[in-house]
């Protein structure tokens, strides 16, 4: 695992060598603090391009085209326009130009990209669409008014590709489903699908339908010669639902019978199972009253890395890589989830073909990017001014293509592999103390006059406030911030007469987080302690 100085020094470079990648030289101007406590920055190192190469999975929380047909409301053209596109692809490649040491991931599992729903305008040569854009950067492409009809139609994928391109990502083959807008047993649309951008050539393709869910696009790639297949995956929504869990468990099904017919072929052949299976990695502990699970039931999903040796379990869950106290990508309830995963066969840990570099996994939390001050997810919030990222953080893990010379019939070594079968049943905490958040917090009357709070640069972050305050038409408390209006919000219900009766004084004094709510912009206290 990484040690604690190495994360100092990780930290260090991405505070002080990739602030104006990050915000922006005009932003970095007007910040004077920067304010990233909560969680431990957990980075991919840079890797070595010869025999190593890194995957990536990332559920980007619909990313959307602008052609003006979507099956969500809030990506109708009046809710949804391509300045808000050209900022969530944009924010999405920042992230993965993160990862090894700005070369980015060879292999990215996208889930949540909207199934495009005019697919007869679907880009043929993803190569030749992206030289045509060359010189224009993808918020100037998207700028223009109208959008020439092709354009208009590219799906989304399209452009989260230029995206990357514009952050020095190049070389992706694009690889989707072959499903078609149509709707689920259940009735709802088929809206979103599964994308995997490649860096290695793609040997072969093939789409599995599942029940009410997106169906698993598996991609085999050729990695110096060695089929390296991923399996990318989006089950059925409602981890904590007992109702939904039998969808879940057909996906799981058809998942296994995949794998089984895989393994068949070739006992230690190369999968990785990536992708958001809306289920917790110890959901059988988690949820008890759920009877057989799909991931660890059905699956076999399982945390005893040893156990690959043998011939019962065939599946490790990377999630065991890490302390239970660190195992969390996503937030419901106040509590951490692990819908994310990267799932691997016994193949990756033989010592031919493809091998998993062992303690390599992490959750891709930057922050001061996709982290806010407490450690969470920077959600994507559309609004007047569009912000954020998702409500997932993308998981990371390396591989290496074994070396002919040191091919063998062992297993490879391990530092100190995981010998747990399950994880423990208790859900993990968002923890929201601030201790030293106030200390950290921005004066927004020290700001410079140019410095906008609605630019997206101040999403998430926490500021000192001592502001002219009413209780407005609609019952909410409001303050005037820098010549604008904003909510004042709490989840604690107890805090709620406290702050009202400070409005109706004429002035609040308090600790805000910047945010949104459906387009109105707020600042949220989390707890009785941000009431100065």
């Amino acid at each position: 695992m990484m040690s604690r100085a190495w994360r100092r020094a990780v930290y260090r470079q991405s505070v002080d060598m990739r602030l104006n990648d990050v915000f922006g030289p005009k932003a970095w101007r007007c910040l004077l603090a920067l304010s990233v406590l909560g969680a431990p920055l957990v980075a991919a190192p840079a890797v070595s391009p010869e025999r190593t190469f890194s995957v990536v999975v990332y559920n980007v929380e619909n990313l959307h085209d602008v052609d003006g047909i979507a099956l969500y409301e809030d990506y109708q053209p009046s809710e949804y326009t391509p300045a808000h596109l050209a900022v969530k692809a944009g924010n999405i490649a920042k992230v993965l130009a993160r990862v090894d040491g700005g070369a980015g991931p060879a292999v990215i599992v996208f889930n949540e990209i909207e199934l495009d729903q005019t697919p007869e305008s679907t880009v043929g040569d993803y190569d030749r669409w992206l030289e045509s854009l060359a010189n224009k950067p993808l918020a100037q492409v998207l700028a223009t008014q109208p959008l020439p009809a092709a354009l208009a139609g590219a799906p989304a994928e399209a452009w989260l590709l230029k995206a990357c391109a514009d952050a020095g990502l190049n070389g992706y083959h694009v690889v989707v489903t072959d499903e078609r807008p149509n709707a689920h047993a259940d009735g709802h649309g088929q809206a979103i699908r599964n994308v995997v951008f490649s860096r290695f050539p793609v040997r072969a393709v093939k789409t599995s339908p599942l029940l009410n869910a997106r169906a698993i696009l598996e991609v085999t790639l050729d990695v110096d010669g060695t089929p390296f297949t991923v399996l990318a995956n989006h089950w059925k929504s409602g981890a904590s639902d007992v109702a939904t869990e039998d969808t879940r468990r057909q996906n799981a099904r058809v998942l296994r019978a995949r794998i089984a017919t895989l393994l068949s072929a070739d006992p230690r052949a190369d999968v990785l199972i990536a992708g958001d299976l809306n289920s917790q990695y110890n959901q059988r502990q988690r949820y008890r009253a759920m009877g057989a699970t799909a991931i660890n039931d059905i699956l076999g999903s399982q945390g005893n890395e040893l156990a690959l040796r043998g011939k019962d379990r065939d599946l490790y869950n990377l999630w065991f890589e890490l302390p239970s106290d660190q195992r969390g990508s996503d937030i419901f309830h106040e509590e951490w989830g692990t819908l994310m995963h990267l799932i691997v066969t016994r193949g990756l840990y033989d010592q031919r073909g493809i091998q998993y570099v062992d303690g390599s996994f992490s959750v891709l939390k930057f922050p001061g990017l996709n982290a806010d001050v407490f450690g969470r997810p920077v959600r994507w919030s559309r609004g007047r001014a569009p912000a954020g990222f998702s409500d997932h953080f993308p998981l990371y893990a390396r591989f290496r293509a074994v070396p002919a010379a040191e091919v063998s019939d062992k297993w490879m070594p391990l530092v100190r592999p995981s010998r747990t079968d399950e994880g423990p049943a208790e859900p993990l905490p968002v923890q929201t103390a601030a201790v030293d958040l106030f200390s950290a917090a921005l004066d927004p009357d020290g700001l410079a006059p140019e410095c906008d709070l609605r630019d997206g640069t101040y999403t998430g972050r926490v500021f000192r406030l001592d502001a002219p305050a009413r209780v407005d038409e609609r019952g909410y408390v409001t303050v005037e911030v820098r010549g604008a209006t904003y909510d004042v919000f709490t989840h604690d219900k107890d805090l709620r007469p406290r702050i009202r009766a400070q409005a109706q004084q004429g002035r609040v004094r308090f600790y805000g987080e910047l945010g949104q709510y459906r387009g109105q912009w707020q600042f949220v206290l989390q707890g009785k302690e941000w009431l100065r």
